[in-house]
C-alpha cells in the first residue's frame, strides 16, 4: 500500500509544468526524489509509533489545481473577527483567492503576497527564506511539500517595522469530489527589532474529505517579536498534516499557541531553534477531541544558546473513542548555561475508551541549568462535582464548568483578545449549557 501511495504521488508531480527557475525546479525535483526514497512515515519509526497514516494512503488525494472554488460568504465571516481590522489572505482548497483577501495598507518595506506571486516578483527573497531551514524534507510529508512548492504566503517584515495590524491567513477546503490534498508553504521573516502578530486559520466544510499538508518556516531576527495562533478546525473527515519550525536570533521573543478541535487524524510537528542569547519562546497548546479523532502532537525546543528560556503547556480533553498523543522533546545542548526550560502537558479524559500517549523528555548537555517537565492524565475532580452540585448546579452544568475551567488554563494566557474571545466562544459552544456557563465565568 505505501509503494503504491508514494508512486500516486509521483505521478502527480509529473503532471505539474516545470517552472523557468532553475533553483526551483532544482528544488523540488530533489525533494521529489527524496520522498521516492524514505516514502511515508511508519508506525516502526519511533517519532510515529501511536499515529498510523494509513488511512491517508489508502486515498488517491488529487494536487490542488490553479482554478479558484467559490466560497460562501457565511463561511468566511464565521473566520473573520468581528470589528477587527486584519490583513486577510484567504486561500480556498489551496488556491489563493485575491477577490475574498482583504489587504490593507502594509507599512513601507513590508511584503505579503500568495507563494505564487512572490516566486514571480521576489524569487530571491523567496530562495533566501527557504534555505534557512535545511534538512525539510527528511519528513516525507514535508518532501511532498516541498515538492509541490506552489501556494502559501511569503510574509517578510523590515528591519524596525511594527506590523500593528494582524495578518490572518484563512485556509478553507470545501470541495467534495475528487478528494483533494493542499501542500501549503507559508515564509515569514521578521527583520531587527520587527514585530508582528500572525495567526493562522484552517477549516473546512462538514463531511469534506480531504488532505492539509502545511509547512509554516518562522524566523525572528534579532529583538523582534511575534505573536503566532494556529487554529486548526478542520472536518471530521479531514487529514490535517503540520509542520511549524520556528528559528530565533538574539533577544527575540515568540509566542505561539497552537489549538486543535476538529480533524479525523491530525498532525502537529513543532520545532523550535533558539540561537541567540537571551531568546525567549512561549508554547501553549490546546486539543480537544471526541468520536474517533485522532489528534497527534510532536515538539521539539533546542537550546543552542545560553541565558535562552522556553516555557511550554498543552492541555488536552478527550471523550469518546478519541486518541491523543503529546512527545514534548526540550534539548538543552552543550554550549547552552544558564538555560530555564519548562514543560507540562495535562491530560482530561472524559469517557473510559478515550487514550493519550503522552511522553515531555528532557536532554540535557549542560550543567547549569534550570529545567522542569511533567505530565498527568485524569478524569473530572468528584469532589469539585460535589462542591459544585450541593450550589444547585445540575451535574451536567458542574461538569461543563469544570471541563471550560480545565481548558481555559490556556486559553485565559492568550494576550490577543480577539483570538482569546473568539476560543473562549467555541470551546463553549462544545459543551452543555453554554449560556449558563458564560454567565459563572463572567
Amino acid at each position: 500500500m505505501s509503494r503504491e501511495a508514494v508512486e500516486h504521488y509521483i505521478a502527480e508531480h509529473a503532471r505539474i509544468a516545470s517552472l523557468d527557475t532553475d533553483w526551483l525546479h532544482s528544488l523540488r525535483q530533489s525533494a521529489i526524489s527524496s520522498f521516492r526514497r524514505t516514502g511515508f512515515p511508519d508506525t516502526r519509526q519511533e517519532d510515529w509509533k501511536y499515529t498510523d497514516v494509513r488511512p491517508i494512503l489508502k486515498r488517491r488525494f488529487v494536487q490542488a489545481g490553479d482554478t479558484l472554488d467559490t466560497v460562501d460568504t457565511p463561511e468566511l465571516t464565521a473566520l473573520r473577527f468581528p470589528g477587527l481590522e486584519c490583513h486577510d489572505q484567504v486561500f480556498i482548497n489551496g488556491v489563493y483567492g485575491k477577490e475574498y483577501s482583504s489587504l490593507g495598507p502594509l507599512p513601507e518595506g513590508v511584503i505579503l503576497l500568495s507563494l505564487a506571486e512572490a516566486l514571480i516578483r521576489y524569487p530571491q527573497r523567496v530562495k533566501e527564506c527557504l534555505e534557512r531551514f535545511p534538512g525539510m524534507d527528511e519528513n516525507g510529508f514535508n518532501a511532498l511539500n516541498t515538492a509541490f512548492l506552489t501556494n502559501g504566503v511569503l510574509l517578510y517584515v523590515p528591519d524596525g517595522v511594527a506590523v500593528e495590524t494582524p495578518v490572518h491567513l484563512m485556509f478553507v477546503s470545501n470541495r467534495q469530489q475528487p478528494p483533494q490534498v493542499s501542500h501549503l508553504r507559508n515564509l515569514v521573516l521578521l527583520g531587527h527589532n520587527a514585530s508582528l502578530t500572525l495567526i493562522e486559520d484552517y477549516t473546512g466544510q462538514e463531511n469534506a474529505e480531504y488532505m492539509t499538508n502545511s509547512v509554516t518556516s518562522i524566523c525572528t531576527t534579532q529583538g523582534s517579536a511575534l505573536q503566532h495562533y494556529k487554529l486548526q478546525a478542520e472536518s471530521l473527515k479531514g487529514y490535517h498534516i503540520s509542520t511549524t519550525r520556528i528559528q530565533q536570533e538574539r533577544d527575540s521573543k515568540v509566542e505561539s499557541c497552537s489549538i486543535s478541535l476538529g480533524g479525523g487524524l491530525v498532525r502537529n510537528d513543532l520545532v523550535v531553534s533558539l540561537d541567540g542569547e537571551g531568546a525567549e519562546v512561549s508554547l501553549d497548546g490546546l486539543y480537544i477531541a471526541n468520536g474517533r479523532q485522532h489528534v497527534d502532537n510532536h515538539t521539539w525546543i533546542h537550546h543552542h544558546s545560553p541565558h535562552t528560556s522556553s516555557r511550554e503547556e498543552y492541555r488536552g480533553v478527550l471523550d469518546g473513542y478519541a486518541r491523543a498523543v503529546f512527545n514534548g522533546k526540550v534539548i538543552v545542548h552543550e554550549q547552552a548555561q544558564k538555560v530555564d526550560a519548562r514543560q507540562s502537558n495535562d491530560n482530561l479524559l472524559l469517557s473510559d475508551n478515550a487514550e493519550i500517549d503522552t511522553k515531555p523528555e528532557l536532554e540535557i548537555h549542560a550543567d547549569d541549568v534550570k529545567c522542569s517537565h511533567g505530565a498527568t492524565i485524569g478524569q473530572l475532580d468528584e469532589n469539585m462535582l460535589f462542591y459544585l452540585r450541593s450550589r444547585a448546579i445540575d451535574e451536567e452544568t458542574a461538569r461543563s464548568l469544570l471541563i471550560f475551567a480545565f481548558a481555559d488554563a490556556v486559553i485565559s494566557r492568550i494576550s490577543f483578545q480577539p483570538v482569546r474571545e473568539r476560543l473562549e466562544s467555541t470551546v463553549l459552544g462544545k459543551l452543555p449549557d453554554a449560556g449558563l456557563i458564560r454567565d459563572f465565568v463572567k
